[in-house]
C-alpha cells in the first residue's frame, strides 16, 4: 500500500499503483534473477541498469545474450527485436503471412525464444493467486513476497516438475508502441551508445545469416 507524495511515483501509465518487477528466466521455465519494488512509473531500461550495477546483481554469461523486449535498448549483452516490424507469434499465423524480410524473421525467431518469460509468468501468476490484485500488505513486504514466491516457483519446477495451471499470459504487449519512449527516459553516455551501436551492427549480421538461410533452403527446393 502506497500513501501520500510518493504515490504518484508508482502509479504507471495505466493510471493504478504497482511495483515494477525485473526478471530473467532460463528456457526450464525457471526463474535465474528477480529484482522487485520499483516503482511503477520507472522505466524498464532503468530498473536493468540497476541491476547490473548491484553487488548481487544480474549477471550475463560470457558470450551469452539475453533477450529482452522492445523496453529496452539494445546495449552489449542484450539483444531487442526490430521496431516497426512484425513481432508476435500471431502476426505471422495464417497462411501467406511468412517473414517477408531479415528483420520480420529476426523478430519471429526472437519471439519464438522469448515467449518463455510469458509462458512463465502466466504459470507464476495461476500458481500465486495473490498476485491477481494488490496484496494488502505495506509495500515492502509486496515486494519481498515477489521475491519468496519466485523462490517457491523453481523450487516447485526442480522437485515437481509439472505445472496444473492454466496459464494466463498477460494480454498487455509488452513490445507495445508506448515502451519506444525510452529515449526520453535514458540519458546515454557516450560509452552506451557505442554499445547500442555494436549490438545493432550484430543484430542486423544475424538477421541477414537467417535471411540468407532460408533463400538457400527455397532454392533447393526450386
Amino acid at each position: 500500500m502506497i500513501v501520500g507524495n510518493d504515490s504518484s511515483n508508482y502509479r504507471n501509465r495505466h493510471g493504478f499503483t504497482s511495483q515494477n518487477v525485473l526478471a530473467a528466466c532460463n528456457f526450464d521455465l525457471e526463474f535465474i534473477y528477480v529484482l522487485s519494488g520499483w516503482e511503477g512509473s520507472a522505466h524498464d531500461s532503468r530498473i536493468l541498469t540497476d541491476a547490473l550495477s548491484r553487488r548481487n546483481g544480474l549477471k550475463v554469461p560470457q558470450g551469452k545474450y539475453f533477450l529482452v523486449d522492445c523496453g529496452f535498448p539494445n546495449r552489449r549483452q542484450f539483444l531487442a527485436p526490430f521496431r516497426g516490424v512484425r513481432y508476435h507469434l500471431s502476426d505471422f499465423t495464417g497462411q501467406g503471412r511468412h517473414p517477408e524480410n531479415a528483420n520480420e524473421l529476426f523478430n519471429l525467431r526472437h519471439a519464438s525464444l522469448r515467449n518463455v518469460v510469458e509462458m512463465l509468468f502466466g504459470i507464476f501468476k495461476s500458481r500465486f493467486t495473490i498476485f491477481k490484485t494488490a496484496p494488502p500488505f505495506p509495500f515492502k513486504i509486496q515486494a519481498e513476497l515477489v521475491l519468496a514466491c519466485a523462490g517457491l516457483h523453481n523450487y516447485l519446477r526442480k522437485e515437481c516438475r509439472s505445472d496444473e495451471f492454466p496459464i494466463e499470459l498477460d494480454t498487455e504487449d509488452a513490445l507495445s508502441s508506448d515502451s519506444e519512449e525510452y529515449d526520453d527516459f535514458e540519458i546515454l553516455s557516450e560509452t552506451q551508445e557505442q554499445q547500442r551501436e555494436n549490438v545493432n551492427q550484430w543484430r542486423n549480421f544475424i538477421a541477414t545469416e537467417m535471411w540468407s538461410d532460408v533463400d538457400v533452403v527455397n532454392n533447393n527446393m526450386h
